[in-house]
């Protein structure tokens, strides 16, 4: 991936200094890579030996004319084409073509200068590498060549944004112009980082850092003065499932905590330079090669191919949530849900607002079930009783919550439901409820809608505090 890097330019005529400072500029007159670039040694990973440094090489000065399709898929020493070379019995590497081969061979694949296409999915979770390898072949477009010139981008400080949102869709987007992403079951964030000064922010612009404190010591590592991106923090279970209701322990008290990651897909800010408009495989080639040496915790979220019906059932068996399409050259559109991002669910989960709580019944302890609902129009709408998927150190956590938010009047706009035969709530049922302020978010998984638009088996999976109670709609697929 090359990019333009003004920043890391070295001045003066002393190379040896700046050899030692890991910043060195130089001129090529190759037959294909030509005109200015730096060398950048990165800094070494945990276990690493410091005295064999990695250096990456990146495009600086104005910017070259790319070279043809041709010269781009031919050597320079021998003439021969990447099929060739990958034919050859001495090949160095194998292409990505859709050959089988044993599970056991391992493939060493073509790097194409701003390719992004990848079959990985995140390296932590075994379940997705099973997937990953099953389906390799198959793949959409690679890109052009992921060149920019940071100096022509308008500037702009690392600040809050409010993240790009993804539409609900029925169905998977498919062809060329569509990468995918791992639908990741955790917590929205924007790390912003000016200087040593790094912050985890949601995406309603609450402060995350002091929750996940842990993640901003490897975000200071981050090879930039100045970053925006765009991710998701998750705790990952034994099968390397990204999982909301392991993440809610990390806030609870005498529970062994899950490990945390911050897994980025999006690169809005670069050294005070605004990335907004430049399209997605650059901005996520660029993203890729900063983050790849700061930390276990920070991790890249790469492009899968998945627009398969066998690869779908396999994600599904394995009980992954679903798939974020994106078209290859959307730009980031803060807070818009413009359709240039697609979001795909084969499960049924959404957020919901809590508005009261029945009384416990026989053993259970604090409160019976969660009363939830949505917005329509600026009312709250009833959506469903809630009553499985607690613990009793969660009830209590959740009870003195409620204990501070207690109101006299019914919140929902739809109470009492006179219907017969509704899973709502009665006159005589509502005069049992405790009433609260809806200020609480909370994440419901449940199997369908039903006709009276009420959910069926709703189970609770956790507190959502990144999210405001007033965007809180019943979700609808396009």
């Amino acid at each position: 991936m090359l990019w333009d890097s003004g920043p890391y330019e070295v001045s003066g005529d002393n190379p040896s200094r700046a050899l030692r400072d890991g910043k060195l500029h130089l001129i090529l007159h190759g037959k294909k890579l030509k005109g200015e670039w730096t060398l950048v040694r990165m800094r070494p990973r945990e276990g690493e030996d410091k005295d064999k440094p990695q250096w990456l090489l990146l495009k600086s000065g104005s910017d070259i004319a790319p070279i043809s399709k041709r010269a781009e898929e031919h050597s320079v020493l021998s003439g021969r084409s990447l099929e060739q070379i990958a034919s050859a019995e001495d090949r160095e590497w194998q292409s990505d073509r859709s050959a089988r081969r044993p599970s056991s061979q391992r493939v060493k694949r073509p790097v194409s200068r701003g390719s992004i296409r990848r079959t990985t999915f995140p390296k932590a979770s075994a379940a997705s590498r099973d997937v990953s390898r099953s389906n390799h072949g198959e793949g959409t477009a690679t890109p052009p060549a992921a060149k920019i010139n940071l100096h022509r981008l308008p500037k702009n400080n690392p600040a809050f944004v409010e993240p790009m949102k993804a539409l609900l869709t029925e169905e998977l987007p498919k062809g060329p112009d569509w990468i995918y992403e791992l639908k990741f079951d955790g917590v929205r964030a924007l790390a912003i980082k000016d200087n040593r000064d790094v912050k985890l922010v949601s995406r309603s612009g609450k402060d995350l850092g002091s929750k996940y404190h842990e993640l901003l010591e490897p975000l200071k590592k981050l090879p930039a003065k100045q970053a925006v991106l765009d991710g998701e923090i998750v705790a990952l279970d034994e099968k390397g499932r990204s999982s909301f209701q392991l993440l809610q322990s990390c806030q609870m008290a005498g529970v062994r905590k899950p490990p945390l990651f911050y897994y980025v897909f999006d690169l809005i800010n670069l050294d005070s330079k605004e990335l907004t408009a430049v399209p997605l495989y650059q901005r996520k080639a660029m993203l890729e090669t900063l983050v790849e040496n700061v930390s276990s915790a920070v991790r890249f979220s790469p492009s899968i191919k998945a627009d398969s019906a066998r690869l779908m059932r396999e994600m599904k068996a394995r009980g992954l949530e679903g798939l974020i399409a994106k078209r290859l050259d959307s730009k980031y559109e803060p807070g818009r849900r413009s359709g240039a991002w697609a979001k795909f669910k084969w499960t049924n989960e959404q957020e919901f607002v809590i508005g009261g709580h029945t009384q416990p019944k026989g053993t259970r302890t604090y409160f019976g079930a969660l009363v939830v609902g949505f917005y329509e129009k600026n009312k709250l709408l009833f959506a469903a009783k809630v009553g499985t998927g607690f613990n009793r150190e969660l009830l209590e956590s959740l009870y003195n919550k409620f204990k501070k938010l207690i109101r006299p009047e019914c919140p929902f706009a739809d109470l009492p439901e006179k219907r017969s035969g509704s899973s709502g709530l009665s006159a005589a049922e509502m005069r049992r409820c405790i009433w609260l302020e809806p200020k609480l978010v909370c994440q419901v998984r449940f199997a369908e809608w039903t006709r009276d638009n009420h959910l069926r088996q709703p189970a609770f999976l956790g507190l959502r505090e990144d999210k405001d109670p007033k965007e809180v709609v019943r979700e609808k697929a396009k």
